[in-house]
């Protein structure tokens, strides 16, 4: 088993990037392997590590189907629907209340 090579953060060679990086030029890598690591230095643990491809083999990001938008519509629309109520609360309901703030902190509290 070949060890990939390892770099110091910030001093990776050009021709590389990380996954993040290839998302905001518009590609993904694409079913390539790792090329290369990124290592950061860490106080008192382990270093953080970040996986490095290739750009040239990298390949266009898949466009969104009009399915997938659809589908990414009602997963973000039931994450506003009260399951206390069951009514849209206008906003993305947080999971440390896990339901509406009106349902969460009824009248009767407040006032107290």
């Amino acid at each position: 088993m070949a060890a990939i090579p390892t770099y110091r953060w910030r001093l990776a060679p050009d021709g590389l990037a990380t996954r993040r990086q290839l998302r905001a030029r518009g590609l993904r890598p694409g079913g390539q392997d790792v090329a290369a690591q990124l290592e950061r230095p860490r106080r008192r643990r382990e270093p953080l590590v970040a996986y490095l491809y290739s750009i040239e083999q990298a390949k266009p990001v898949r466009p969104m189907t009009p399915a997938k938008w659809a589908a990414l519509a009602k997963a973000n629309a039931a994450r506003r629907i009260c399951p206390e109520c069951r009514r849209d609360a206008g906003y993305v309901i947080p999971p440390s209340l896990g339901m509406c703030t009106p349902c969460a902190y009824p009248e009767e509290q407040r006032a107290a």
